[in-house]
């Protein structure tokens, strides 16, 4: 079920379901156009307008996400990590080539020289179980943090940055398009307002250096190769005090030692001993949470399927389970005594007879009926 909260993407941006990538695009533009924060300056409703315009951008331009909200909706969106945008900076960094197209340039360099923090990437290989049942877990990565040398400054320590001499420590110098007046940052401090003669030796000026950092994740049940998990600015941290970026844990399914996985069911070869396919029986196999007895009907063949409902992987997006389909692998023995050979022998002759007495009794059975249902 969709959030009721959140409106359609594809009613808020005004365009049909199977709108194109670039109807999209144009459509988006106007709206970003239309409410710019800066064209509307004090007005929270155009602002809410533009955020929203964003993410039904971010959404329906990328093709995963959008087969994701089309099937599932925004509810889809959030199982899988996808949760919009932290603010203005976030926005304009990620949808930069559009405002350049707008004013010439991008108004993420308008923040006194802040950028955003870099995005990390994380593998993490998980155990059948670990990804049916979900699992809460810690691990460690490596990115930048506030320096301790500096304490962020950038500046050696004994010095201080100094003003800039083309801004005078604005950061920031006029710039008119059009109807918009708009500040631009100034390109020989960077919008900082202040330039460092002497950079700090341990981070190199940016205040920042790698360090390591516990990170806890929630992994929810039925998570497959492939899913994607998003923990907002737990990416590294932004220059001059700029927002941090994103990380991104990227699940990969370990193989389990006797099941197979198929989306969300599983599939269990079982052995069965030819007598008992030949006369039925009761035999254990073994399930996601724990075993279960099955009943082997009388004559049952190589191959033949058994479905335990509901035994599979939850299903990531929605209620329910897959199946567990258990597929019965005859065993023939290799090796036989001397009783059990003459006992088969017997059993064949028995056979042999059956079939002479069958074929005198007037032909074959009918094509089709060579084997009883059951």
């Amino acid at each position: 079920m969709r959030d009721m909260a959140k409106r359609d993407y594809y009613e808020l941006l005004g365009v049909p379901r199977n709108a194109s990538e670039d109807e999209i695009k144009k459509a988006y533009r106007r709206m970003a156009l239309n409410h710019h924060p800066d064209r509307n300056p004090g007005d929270k409703g155009a602002e809410e307008k533009f955020k929203e315009a964003a993410e039904a951008y971010d959404v329906l331009r990328d093709p995963r996400k959008r087969e994701i909200y089309d099937f599932y909706g925004h509810d889809g969106l959030k199982s899988n990590g996808f949760t919009g945008f932290r603010g203005f900076d976030d926005i304009f960094s990620s949808f930069s080539d559009i405002f350049e197209d707008f004013f010439g340039f991008s108004p993420r360099s308008s923040r006194r020289g802040a950028s955003a923090g870099a995005d990390l990437r994380y593998d993490l290989k998980l155990s059948l179980s670990d990804a049916a049942f979900g699992k809460e877990m810690e691990i460690d990565i490596f990115k930048r943090g506030r320096c301790e040398t500096c304490h962020g400054t950038g500046a050696q320590p004994g010095s201080e940055p100094q003003v800039c001499p083309h801004c005078y420590g604005r950061g920031q110098v006029g710039r008119s398009h059009g109807f918009f007046t708009i500040s631009t940052a100034c390109s020989y401090c960077r919008g900082e307002g202040r330039v460092i003669a002497n950079p700090c030796k341990a981070c190199g000026g940016t205040g920042l250096v790698k360090k390591r950092h516990k990170v806890t994740l929630k992994i929810p049940p039925g998570v497959d190769t492939g899913s994607r998990l998003r923990l907002r600015g737990e990416g590294e941290e932004g220059e001059k005090g700029g927002p941090p970026g994103d990380l991104y844990v990227i699940i990969y399914g370990e193989p389990h030692e006797f099941f197979e996985r198929h989306e969300d069911d599983i599939i269990f070869r079982a052995p069965i001993p030819f007598t008992m396919a030949a006369l039925g029986g009761e035999t254990e196999v073994p399930t996601l949470d724990g075993t279960k007895r099955i009943q082997i009907p009388k004559g049952t063949q190589p191959g033949e399927i058994f479905t335990l409902k509901g035994k599979g992987i939850p299903h990531l997006h929605g209620h329910g389970k897959g199946d567990q389909i258990i597929e019965a692998v005859v065993q023939i023995p290799q090796k036989l005594t001397k009783e059990q050979e003459a006992l088969l022998k017997d059993f064949a002759a028995l056979q042999e007879k059956k079939k002479d007495t069958s074929a005198a009794g007037g032909g074959p059975l009918p094509r089709g009926k060579w084997r009883k249902k059951r």
